[in-house]
C-alpha cells in the first residue's frame, strides 16, 4: 500500500507520523526527452514500512520533505542515485545530508558492479520484479494503477537492501569506503554547473593546433549556456560532430552555417547568429590560456597502460571487487598523460591502487 499525496500539509502530516525515524528510501520518476533539465514527475518516500508517493507536478517544491532530508541525523537510502540527485536539484539544490546508494554499497561488498535495482533486489533479496513501467509517460495523470505499484515497488525494498548490505560491509571493513565514495557523488551534485574546460573531453581534437582547440572550447562553452537557457538538450543545439567540424573549418557566411547546420532542432536563427559571431571573432589571449586536450598515449605509455590493466585486475581480484569500481581505464589514461593522481582515485582506492600503480609509471 501507499499514500498519494499532493498538498503541503497532507506531506507535513505524513511526515510526522514517524518523525524519529532515521532512515528514508528515496527514489525519484522524471522525464528529459526534450529538456536540458530534469522535469520530476513522482518522488517515492519509504520509511519504515510506509509508503508515500509525492507528486510533484501538483507539488514542484515540496519543502517539508527537503528540510527532513537535509536535517543532518537523516540519512537517505537510495539506488543508482547520480540522474536522481540531479532531479531533485530543484528542491534539493545541495542534495540529502547523507546519502547510502545501494548500488554502490552492492559493488563495495563484492556483489557485482552496476547491479540494476530489480537485479539487486532479486540477488539479495530472492524477489522478483515487474519492469513493465521503466519507460512510462510520468508526467500524465492520473498515473495508471500499475504505474503507481511500480513506483511504490522502486522504493519498499530500500531498507531492506541497506540493513543487507550495511552488514555486509561492517563485516569486510568496508563501510569508510561507502561513505567516501557517496560523499564523492553529493560533491559532484553539488557542484553540476559547466565544465570549464569542456574540449579535454574531446579526445578526437588531441592533435589539434592550440588556437582550434580553443575556438572547440568556446564552442562547447555558449552550447552549455545556451542549453541551460533554452532548456534544451546539448546535441539539438550542437552536437559533438558538428561542433567538431564547425572549429576545425569555421564558415564564411551565414548562408553557409546554415547550410551546414540544418537538421539542428534547437538551433534556431538568433542562436545561428550568435554562433556565428563566435566563429569569426578573433581569439584573444584569454581563449588561449587553455588546458589542452591530453594527447593519444605513446608506445611507452601503452606499454605501461597494460602492466596497470594487470596490476588493478590482481588487486580488484585480492579483494573480491569489480576492476571498473576499483579503477576505470580512462584514470589510468589520466595518470599516464597527466603524471599526476587522479581525483577519482583518491580516498580508500588510493591506498590500495597507488604503490602498485607508481612503480610502473614510465
Amino acid at each position: 500500500m501507499h499514500t498519494w499525496i499532493d498538498t503541503p500539509d497532507g506531506l507535513a502530516a505524513w511526515l510526522a507520523a514517524d518523525s524519529g525515524s532515521q532512515a528514508i528510501g528515496l527514489d525519484t520518476e522524471f522525464m528529459r526527452t526534450d529538456t536540458f533539465r530534469a522535469r520530476l514527475a513522482l518522488v517515492q518516500i519509504c520509511i519504515g514500512d510506509r509508503v508515500a508517493l509525492v507528486d510533484t507536478v501538483r507539488l514542484p517544491l515540496p519543502h517539508a520533505l527537503a528540510a527532513r532530508l537535509r536535517d543532518a541525523h537523516t540519512f537517505c537510502i537510495m539506488h543508482s542515485a547520480s540522474e536522481d540527485l540531479d532531479a531533485l536539484a530543484s528542491m534539493l539544490p545541495e542534495g540529502p545530508a547523507q546519502l547510502f546508494d545501494t548500488q554502490v554499497a552492492a559493488a563495495i561488498a563484492g556483489l557485482g558492479s552496476g547491479l540494476s535495482y530489480q537485479k539487486l533486489v532479486a540477488t539479495a533479496l530472492g524477489i522478483d520484479l515487474a519492469k513493465a513501467e521503466t519507460r512510462s509517460d510520468w508526467m500524465r495523470r492520473p498515473l495508471s494503477a500499475e504505474q503507481l505499484d511500480y513506483a511504490a515497488q522502486d522504493v519498499v525494498w530500500l531498507p531492506k537492501l541497506h540493513a543487507l548490505l550495511a552488514a555486509r560491509l561492517d563485516e569486510l571493513g568496508r563501510s569508510d569506503w561507502l561513505r567516501e565514495d557517496c560523499a564523492a557523488m553529493l560533491k559532484r551534485a553539488r557542484n553540476s554547473g559547466p565544465d570549464p574546460q569542456p574540449q579535454r573531453a574531446v579526445r578526437g581534437a588531441a592533435d589539434w593546433p592550440i588556437e582550434r582547440q580553443a575556438l572547440l572550447r568556446r564552442l562547447l562553452l555558449w552550447r552549455d549556456a545556451s542549453a541551460r537557457a533554452l532548456d534544451k538538450p546539448k546535441p539539438w543545439i550542437l552536437d559533438d560532430a558538428h561542433a567538431l567540424q564547425l572549429a576545425s573549418r569555421p564558415p564564411a557566411t551565414s548562408d553557409e552555417l546554415y547550410e551546414r547546420t540544418r537538421g539542428l532542432r534547437a538551433l534556431r536563427g538568433p542562436q545561428r547568429q550568435e554562433l556565428l559571431a563566435l566563429l569569426l571573432e578573433p581569439l584573444g589571449a584569454d581563449d588561449l590560456a587553455i588546458e589542452p586536450i591530453p594527447p593519444s598515449l605513446d608506445s611507452s605509455q601503452k606499454r605501461a597502460l597494460g602492466e596497470m590493466k594487470s596490476a588493478v585486475a590482481a588487486i580488484a581480484e585480492r579483494h573480491a571487487l569489480p576492476e571498473s569500481v576499483l579503477c576505470a581505464r580512462r584514470h589510468l589514461e589520466t595518470l599516464l598523460t597527466e603524471r599526476a593522481w587522479p581525483a577519482a582515485l583518491e580516498g580508500w582506492r588510493r591506498t590500495l591502487l597507488e604503490g602498485a600503480l607508481m612503480a610502473l609509471m614510465p
